[in-house]
């Protein structure tokens, strides 16, 4: 996909991002991790800045922004606490790609305007009690009942999950084919009955962004609500990973880079032994460590992005993005933490907050380990080729 913005027209589109993220967001920091919750005229401010759509084709609404340019926004805009980009995340990713991809045009012209605009909020459900890395042992059915699916099942840690409208769905409609083999993908509106959403879960971090349990019990959805045809679901959601996985990537850069200002402004304010700690050697390499880990996972990103871009796949570029910029951002969390010494314990310090954020990057969207495993076998499938 070519560039759809001309470089002084991104270059503006950033510049206000970035006033945005100053001014509007890292202000708020704190009250969102006190009330776990985003204030309604930032959720409002979002939508009117096209943040909803960062990644939908302008003919639905969408800023139409290709995988370069969508990543160069995500470094800005997640400089920020990241329940900011989760709220609108799944809307970029996940949950409107799938549909774009794979869905038919009655699906695209349904939802796809309605997600750009932040109207409607999406939720991604692969992830069940029993079934995590393992995505293919998940035991969520879809049967067939004439012109209809009846699904059945529970969908645990899903993001968004309390205000979405939309939930795409994995589901095993062949019972008889074992792991990814029979699984399909669905759109199931909100207010389908059978359909309920728990107490949303109590986390470490990532206040403001809130996921919960989806519960589907006897849950009837029209036939039309498949995406592609059945037994496709775990590409459909293979595909929409391998986007997602450079995103979160590109969301881990913009939050290190924040950590490592964070802790360059504290450790030249910070006097001890009479000079700020900046001067101390000890506490330079791990500004610089920090720098050089941050500026290696950008390049990365950068380059899985435009790879995408140019039609490639690339499963394996956008596993070991997502394994390196999730790794480094929590060593640079922590080095900033240290170098806050005991301020960065407190929770009115940013960097306590942004530790606690972080952690998690390791884990969804495939842990650190599942990547390791998606690199490997590539290389060896690759060698034996």
């Amino acid at each position: 996909m070519t560039a759809t913005l001309d470089p002084e027209t991104l270059a503006e589109l950033l510049q206000t991002i970035r006033r945005f993220v100053t001014e509007r967001l890292i202000p708020a920091e704190q009250q969102v991790d006190r009330e776990d919750r985003i204030p309604e005229d930032i959720l409002r401010d979002l939508q009117a800045m096209g943040l909803y759509g960062i990644t939908i084709p302008t003919g639905y609404g969408g800023l139409g922004l290709n995988a370069e340019e969508s990543v160069q926004v995500f470094f800005e805009l997640c400089r920020a606490a990241p329940a900011f980009r989760s709220v609108i995340g799944i809307n970029n990713g996940l949950g409107s790609s799938s549909i774009l991809s794979d869905g038919n045009d009655d699906q695209r012209n349904r939802y796809i305007r309605r997600l750009a605009s932040g109207d409607l909020v999406a939720a991604f459900c692969l992830t069940e009690p029993d079934s995590g890395s393992d995505a293919g042992a998940l035991t969520t059915t879809a049967r067939r009942d004439g012109d209809h699916y009846i699904l059945n099942g529970t969908k645990r840690y899903i993001t968004n999950a309390p205000q979405a409208g939309i939930f795409i769905v994995m589901a095993r409609t062949d019972p008889a084919q074992a792991g990814a083999a029979g699984v399909s993908a669905f759109i199931v509106e909100r207010e389908t009955p059978g359909l309920s959403v728990a107490r949303p879960d109590r986390k470490m971090g990532q206040k403001g962004a809130h996921l919960a349990d989806v519960i589907f019990e006897d849950c009837r959805i029209p036939a039309s609500a498949l995406i592609g045809r059945e037994g496709q679901g775990f590409k459909v959601a293979m595909r929409a990973l391998d986007r997602g996985r450079i995103h979160i990537a590109a969301m881990c850069v913009g939050i290190s880079e924040r950590l490592i200002d964070e802790g360059l402004t504290y450790a030249l304010d910070r006097p001890q032994f009479g000079k700020p700690i900046a001067e101390y050697q000890l506490v330079q390499a791990m500004l610089a460590d920090s720098k050089a880990e941050a500026y290696a996972a950008r390049c990365m990103v950068l380059d899985a992005a435009r790879r995408l871009d140019r039609g490639e796949r690339v499963s394996v570029e956008a596993s070991c993005s997502k394994m390196f910029a999730s790794e480094m951002c929590c060593r640079v969390a922590d080095r900033v933490v240290q170098i806050h010494g005991g301020a960065g314990y407190i929770s009115e310090c940013a960097a306590e907050r942004l530790y606690r954020d972080v952690r998690v990057f390791r884990l969804y969207e495939g842990t650190t380990q599942i990547q390791q495993l998606i690199i490997a076998k590539a290389m060896i499938t690759a060698r034996r080729a």
